[in-house]
Parts: C-alpha cells; structure tokens; sequence
C-alpha cells in the first residue's frame, strides 16, 4: 500500500484519512494539541465552548449524508433542530431571511423595499455588492446587507467576484418574498432550515468519532515539505507517495523545497491572499429559542451571536438557573476580551462573558483572480501527487458538509487515476 501524509487534521483532514485508509497508509499530522481544526471545542466551567462560532450538520447531497450517518446513531446520539434565526436591526428583534420579515417594520420603511424590489431588473451581475443591489435593491442593502456583509469581510463588496458565492447567496424571488410576507410562511429550503447537533459535546463529539481508528500525530507541525526522487519527506523524516494538505495555502511558498520555477510561481502568487480572523467572547445569557442573530448595526462591532446553548441542554452543564443558557458572540478581525466585553453590553439578553477566544484565519476572501490561482496551484501540484484540500488550501468557504464532500471528491480523483 503506498504512503498518504494528511497535513491537517480539522474535518477535512480526517475525513479524507477515513475515506483513504482502506487503500493507503494514512498518516496525519496536526500542529495543535488535538484535532479539531476550526470546529474544536473546550469545556469551560461545565458548559461547551465553540470556539470559532458554532457548528451544526446537514446537507443536500445523499453521499455526504450516508457516509457520515455511518459513523453515528443518529437517533440516539444527535437532536435535530429547526432553524430559528432573526436579526437586531434599530433596537428591534425581526424573522430571518429580513426579505420575508417586511411586515414586521415600519410601513415607510416597507413602501420604500417594495419600490426597489417590484423594479428590481433581471441582469447578470459580475460582483457580490452589485447583485445584493440588483436583486433587493437600494433600502434592504443599506439596511442590512450592505453593513452586515462588511462587518464580515471587511473589503469593498464589489471587489469580491460573484462566482465564488454561487450556491452560498439568497436567491429572491420577488413572488414568493411577497407570498410569504402575506401569508406568514416560514422559509424552508434555505441550507440549514433543519439540523442535527450532536447531544454531548457538539461538534468535538463528531471530530473525535471520525478520529476513530486514524494514526494522528498531534503536537506535531509541519516545517519542511521536500519533492525527493520517491515522493515527499515531511520534516526531513520518511517518505510519502502523496501528500493531502489541508492548512493553508499561503504557508506553501516556504514549506516546499523543490527546484520547479512553474511551481514556484504559482507559490507566490497565492501567499497574499486575504483573510479575516474571528474573534469570539463565550457568555451566559438569558434563555430563548433562538438559534443564531445577526447584528448589522453599527451600535456594536459584533456581526452575529450563536446561541449554542439552545443547540443542546448538555452544554449548559456549569449554568445555575434554568432562565439561563450560554451562545457565542462572534466579530470578525481581532479584538481582546476587554473590547469583546464592552461591546457585548450593547446587546440584549443580559449577556456575562465567560472565556474568549482569537483565531487568526476563519474568513477566506475571494478576488477576481483567486480561484485562477488556486486553480493552477492545484495543477502543478497534482503534478507530484500532492493535493489541496480544505477551505484554507482550496481557499473555498467550506461548512462541514463541504468539506466532506470535498475530500469525496479527493478519493474519486485517486480512485480514477489509480494511484
């Protein structure tokens, strides 16, 4: 059996050492006391930390879905829920997607969205800020997507290519937004209208089942990546047929030790993507039904909260009354507890901070050129039988699912080749 170094051992990484073991010899190699990646969580005081916001599981593709049933009784080890999200917007409290909530603002605010959206044009639109425009015009962009999706990216929003999001965005159409403010319906094929959480634990329980049965070496980075004449040596130790890097991409240009100017090119022209950290404040709060709430405004630097504790009542353990649960305040960029804790008191729901926590890369963000220079990175690569996967060595915004179905596709590209 040939040799498969796995760098990175988040959901990607594991995954695919899963989906590979039975016809490699898989090894992986994680820089962090654990595996977990940007999913990980910690216990503080009793009750579950998600470290980088919160995360759930569903998906659309039965693929997915049956492999990763395989690892769990779904019935016995996990709680589906049903998304209840909505967004603080000038002081008030309102439904999630904001177009289907209309009824719930004031009737000059409601006249002037109509306005936009019944002359709202059919076009093909190149940019991110320049479809949010088109397709709901001037009053809900300036009210919420325009400021919310700053907050997150922190760039000019026509800058970033509309490709990328494709899948990922809202799709209005005008009649149905019209319907169901009407009639009251609730929005039911958004991606993750319905999920599954793990009873205990979250989603470390998950990164800790997939681990099963894997060889991974924790506390153990990767500083040298060398093309020798049988493969690959990590750390000037070993031999590797194939290397499947899951960290990020950017790191490449000095990890790799080889003598190909292509390759060499296509290193440097990728080490200057941008990315934005998350920093992320754990608190106790008031109890409630709701799972996450967005925070466009400009009365707090947060952009949304995650109420995990809702998720499942395991993660309160260390809360003391039952009026009481615990969620994550999540801001994009980097802020001190301190910051987190003085713009946390602007929110309602009477929240008490409890730990904090600062991760450098969570948001990936796209520019015109960035999947052409992944693309061709990816090419040069495979080359040498050495292969990206994950959201920061893809450069793609991968949930969980997505990174499944990923390294899927990871096993089929070596099945057909028949590595």
């Amino acid at each position: 059996m040939k040799k498969v170094a796995i760098i990175g051992a988040g959901i990607s990484g594991l995954s695919a050492a899963q989906l590979l073991k039975d016809r490699f010899l898989v090894t992986v190699f994680e820089q962090g006391g654990k595996p977990g990646g940007l999913v990980k969580c910690d216990r503080i005081k009793g009750n579950l930390f998600h470290r980088v916001g919160g995360h759930v599981f569903n998906s659309r593709n039965q693929e997915v879905l049956d492999w990763f049933w395989g690892f769990f009784d779904r019935d016995q080890e996990f709680l589906k829920a049903q998304r209840n999200a909505k967004i603080f917007i000038n002081g008030k409290v309102i439904g999630y997607p904001i177009e289907d909530y209309l009824y719930e603002f004031p009737a000059e605010t409601v006249s002037a969205i109509l306005d936009d959206l019944l002359h709202a044009g059919e076009g093909e639109y190149l940019d991110f800020e320049a479809f949010l425009r088109g397709n709901f015009g001037k009053t809900l962009y300036e009210l919420y997507f325009g400021p919310y999706n700053q907050k997150i990216w922190h760039t000019d929003l026509s800058e970033i290519p509309l490709d990328w999001l494709e899948g990922k965005l809202p799709m209005p159409d005008i009649k149905q937004i019209l319907l169901r403010n009407i009639t009251r319906q609730v929005e039911k094929q958004m991606v993750h209208s319905t999920f599954y959480y793990a009873k205990e634990n979250g989603s470390q329980f998950i990164i800790d089942r997939i681990s099963e049965g894997l060889d991974i070496r924790v506390n153990t980075p990767v500083t040298r990546i060398e093309n020798v004449q049988n493969g690959w040596t990590l750390n000037g130790q070993g031999t590797f047929d194939h290397i499947v890097y899951c960290g990020d991409v950017r790191k490449l240009k000095n990890l790799i030790h080889h003598n190909q100017p292509e390759l060499g090119a296509c290193l440097a022209s990728v080490s200057a993507l941008r990315s934005n950290s998350t920093s992320n404040l754990f608190c106790e709060c008031d109890s409630t039904d709701r799972s996450w709430m967005y925070l466009p405004g400009k009365e707090t630097q947060a952009h949304r909260i995650i109420y995990t504790g809702g998720f499942s009542p395991t993660n309160n353990g260390g809360v003391t009354r039952q009026d009481r649960m615990t969620c994550v305040v999540e801001f994009s960029g980097e802020y001190t507890q301190d910051e987190m804790e003085l713009e946390v008191s602007k929110l309602p729901g009477n929240l008490s901070p409890l730990a904090s926590n600062h991760e450098k890369n969570s948001y990936i963000i796209h520019h015109k050129d960035t999947r052409d220079q992944i693309t061709a990175l990816k090419k040069q690569l495979a080359l040498k039988q050495f292969h990206l996967l994950g959201r920061f060595a893809e450069w793609e915004y991968y949930n969980m699912d997505k990174a499944i179905e990923a390294a899927m596709g990871l096993r089929k590209k070596l099945e057909e080749e028949k590595f």
